[in-house]
């Protein structure tokens, strides 16, 4: 039994309490812990490491692989096989439990290597103040009160209240989904500040971008924001799927079926027809035989592994097999944004005045791009000079692709300098910095020019600038007083369409270099132009989220950036309702049922946390909904557990994710979600049509045993005749459906129902309806070989081709289960398909004209033109069956149009 882990107890709202505050509380003073005392602390909080889940055992998680009804069937079948002596048989039935076992062993465990991938996150060394000396230590001995120093590069080793910061810069992606790094100060912040607004805070995990700066030690393993989602992992249970829930269900059906069709007819060849024991008993276990699927389990692995390798050509890796069947029944897809809907980079795309707004055009951080006309040359000169120089970022070209060292924003910047000025830009040489910084929320550089006079250019948050500024330049490029309001008015225009803003500003012809200081910005500085950035979406996103919605799958984006941005993005790439936006503030102010009406018509959620993201993905399984969940982050750990499939980010994910998702992308590319939705309806459709084509043969076998026995007849076949034809045309017909293609109009269908069977009662009147012809077909030709006088032999032998060739042509009927299988391509079927019927055709060959086989199976050869006859049939029986279908297709159509008819669409719904 796995111990429960203990949980550590609430932490007081740090970042709201103000720095002296925080050294009191824990004991830090201005030269940190003496190492006694951070021995001592270590000795009764424990190690700054997750503690370990006890797990299962190998034994204990191999044997638990055979607790399923389906497995018990199949060892039922392995029984009666051995009691008929059939040892080879026997193996094969025995090798597929193994197999199958052996799967769900290899892929068990996923929750611990999750924590395992966590782990390793934390960084392995800390710098830190003991004694009033920098010391390094193991992250490990890290302990409530310590001071870290922090550093570009670093990954944070704990959790801290800032308390110094040089223009510190933390990249919290994979804890809010954040894009861009966020600036650290020692200012506390409300106490309600979602995490992603909690500067005055550095968690355990993240990276440090870019500055300097040091941090008390408030919270250390479990106690840390990432223990906490450690936490939320091992207490997320996670969703057995669809596929597994229904095949469970459909084995304890058949098994008691089974049992009870066995009793009754033992009572029934005991009493009402006075049969010896031995006798009766000898018929049901060929009863058995007929009714049990012996190679289902076999074929439905290979037609899941087929699958799994299909949606590797499409750069989505599956990490267990029955996620990709459940992709077919996703409903709702709860994606992140940065990096999935969007490209995880920041990208100019407007200059801005109080006059007019120009466009930018281009991608990426390359130097392909245009500028719309409409400032005048010498302005935009200007703006380039500003983004080049006062800017720390680099960009470099590495394998086709320009990507940026340093600030995303910064490098943004860079490229707009390039897309304006080329990359031939003017040499410059910096004389002076003032580096940003939380306090100054601006950046100035003195430089000079190819000789030039030196300039000063400053770029920062436009309020800051707004009152830095009292001059900007007019049309003429003179320079006339400042329009605050209108500037004002241009950058929230900007901001409400999503846009980070920031502004830039010169101050020509500046003959004082010397060391920057904030005083120097004011005198004489003219404010150039806003410039709005955004990390924009991905264009195949866009088509995947039109796909998305006319598959009848909603998309829900969940992310941890502010509200506008969201909304922006939503729009951007096609959600419905993206401007009606619910807040983390807001779900928390809503009980269960109340999110669960809200997740129906909010598609774009925005300030998040991990336990919001939870709760989302638990309300939409509550409404009924099949969910998927991509992520990248930490923070979306718990909910990719949660999902029914769990889809995580290959290149830019974190390796905690991984390890908790079912299906990895390994090109981050919504548009392989898509794709994956589609092979996962493909791989159910064949899924259908192998028991569609399965289950005829057997409940027609068992039905043939049944009647005779009834009817005191001597049996048509014989329980080794039977067990031969099911393993046979299994390896061969069911695998092959396993390859079936993707059926026209695949992706235009709805998802089908969480609940729905997989046994519906459409497919349960077909097998009875296949059944009854293979009944009749059967007994017609055993019957009329007999009164040609045939010897039993013989007649047991075209019953059993007749029984083959029915399961031919009912292949060639199921291969198109939404359609007819009267066209020219459902006809020439597939290279696969006529591959299987020829190695059937040999291997029935060889039962029926050889004659060791005659002896091993009591057959014997059968004259041509009851062989012709046999083959006629099964035609006619093709003809019968598409009848069938096209009535029970016309009859479906007919009642999906009375009942969208009858039902009112939803209010403002387009239809």
């Amino acid at each position: 039994m796995t111990q429960a882990r203990p949980v550590p107890p609430p932490q007081p709202a740090w970042h709201a309490i103000p720095v002296a505050g925080v050294r009191d509380a824990t004991g830090s003073g201005q030269v940190g812990l003496t190492r006694q005392a951070a021995a001592e602390r270590l000795a009764t909080d424990g190690p700054n490491a997750l503690p370990e889940p006890r797990g299962r055992g190998p034994l204990r998680r191999f044997l638990a692989q055979f607790d399923n009804m389906l497995i018990h069937v199949l060892l039922a079948a392995a029984a009666i096989t051995a009691l008929l002596q059939e040892w080879p048989d026997m193996a094969v039935i025995l090798g597929v439990v193994l197999i199958n076992a052996l799967i769900g062993f290899i892929q068990e465990g996923k929750a611990e290597q999750a924590m395992d991938a966590i782990r390793k996150m934390l960084a392995p060394n800390a710098a830190v103040i003991r004694d009033g000396v920098r010391r390094t230590v193991p992250a490990a001995d890290l302990v409530r009160g310590d001071i870290v120093l922090l550093e570009a590069g670093d990954r944070v080793p704990a959790d801290l209240r800032i308390s110094t910061s040089h223009g510190l810069r933390v990249a919290e992606a994979i804890l809010t989904g954040e894009s861009v790094p966020v600036a650290k100060a020692p200012d506390p912040v409300a106490e309600g500040a979602a995490l992603g607004d909690r500067t005055s805070m550095a968690f355990s995990g993240t990276l440090v971008s870019a500055g300097q700066g040091q941090g008390i030690v408030v919270a250390t393993g479990p106690s840390s924001e990432i223990g906490r989602i450690s936490r939320l992992i091992a207490g997320v249970e996670q969703n057995t799927t669809p596929l597994l829930r229904q095949m469970d269900s459909f084995g304890r059906r058949l098994t008691l079926a089974i049992l009870a069709v066995g009793v009754l007819l033992v009572l029934h060849g005991l009493v009402v027809a006075g049969s010896d024991f031995a006798d009766v008993f000898m018929a049901v276990v060929g009863l058995s035989v007929a009714a049990i699927p012996e190679g289902l389990p076999a074929v439905l692995t290979i037609t899941l592994a087929i699958g799994v390798r299909a949606m590797a050509r499409r750069s989505a890796i599956v990490r267990k097999l029955p996620a990709i069947e459940t992709m077919g029944a996703v409903s709702a897809i709860c994606t992140d944004k940065t990096g999935t809907l969007t490209r995880n980079e920041m990208v100019v795309t407007s200059i801005a005045t109080p006059d007019r707004v120009v466009g930018v055009a281009g991608a990426g951080y390359g130097p392909d791009g245009t500028v719309d006309p409409g400032l005048p040359p010498a302005v935009m000169a200007r703006i380039a000079r500003v983004a080049l120089f006062c800017n720390d970022a680099a960009l470099g070209e590495e394998d086709g692709q320009w990507i940026v060292h340093g600030d995303p924003m910064e490098g943004a910047l860079k490229a707009l300098g390039h897309r304006i000025a080329g990359l031939s830009a003017p040499a410059h040489q910096r004389l002076s910095v003032l580096p940003f910084s939380a306090e100054t929320r601006c950046m100035a550089t003195l430089d000079t020019c190819e000789g030039a006079d030196p300039s000063l250019h400053v770029k920062g948050a436009p309020e800051v600038l707004f009152e830095l500024c009292r001059l900007e330049y007019d049309g003429n490029d003179r320079t006339v007083p400042l329009r605050r309001d209108k500037w004002q008015a241009r950058a929230d225009e900007l901001a409400a369409g999503g846009s980070r803003v920031l502004a830039l500003a010169i101050r020509p012809d500046d003959r004082t270099p010397r060391p920057l200081v904030l005083d120097d910005l004011g005198d004489g500085l003219v404010l150039l132009a806003l410039v709005g950035l955004v990390d924009p979406p991905r264009p195949e996103a866009i088509l995947a989220v039109e796909e998305c919605r006319s598959a009848g799958i909603a998309v829900k984006m969940i992310t941890g950036d502010h509200a506008l941005t969201a909304a922006a993005i939503g729009r951007s790439v096609g959600l419905e309702r993206p401007d009606r936006v619910l807040t983390g503030a807001m779900i928390d102010g809503l009980d269960n049922a109340a999110l669960q009406r809200a997740v129906r018509e909010t598609t774009v959620f925005a300030r998040t946390t991990p336990e919001h993201k939870l709760r989302l993905v638990e309300a939409l399984q509550a409404t009924g909904s099949i969910v998927a969940m991509t992520g990248d982050g930490v923070n979306d750990t718990p909910a990719l557990k949660r999902a029914d499939v769990g889809i995580a980010m290959g290149r830019k994910g974190s390796d905690a994710a991984r390890e908790a998702a079912e299906l990895v992308l390994t090109d981050d590319n919504f548009a392989s979600i898509v794709a994956a939705v589609r092979e996962g309806r493909t791989v159910y459709d064949n899924l259908v049509k192998v028991i569609a084509w399965t289950l005829p043969t057997n409940v027609g076998e068992a039905m043939t045993i049944i009647v005779a026995l009834l009817l005191g007849m001597t049996l048509p076949v014989t329980p080794v005749q039977i067990l031969w034809i099911n393993l046979v045309t299994a390896t061969t017909l069911g695998v092959a459906l396993a390859f079936e293609p993707t059926e026209p109009g695949t992706m235009k269908r709805p998802p089908r129902a969480p609940d729905a069977p997989l046994l519906s009662v459409l497919l349960l009147w077909r097998v009875a309806f296949v059944s009854a012809i293979f009944l009749g077909a059967v007994f017609g030709m055993f019957a009329y070989a007999l009164e040609q006088g045939h010897d039993i032999a013989v007649a047991r032998t075209l019953a059993v081709n007749m029984l083959v060739v029915l399961e031919i042509f009912n292949l060639f009927a199921v291969r198109r289960i939404h359609g007819s299988s009267f066209t020219w391509r459902a006809v020439l079927g597939t290279p696969v398909i006529w591959l299987a019927i020829a190695v059937l055709v040999i291997a029935q060959s060889a039962i029926t004209w050889l004659p060791p086989m005659h002896r091993l199976f009591d057959t014997a050869a059968v004259p041509f033109t009851e062989g012709m006859l046999v083959i006629a049939i099964g035609a006619a029986s093709l003809v019968v069956m598409e009848l069938e279908k096209a009535a029970r297709l016309w009859l479906a159509r007919r009642y999906r149009a009375s009942r969208r008819q009858e039902l009112p669409g939803p209010a403002g719904s387009a239809g």
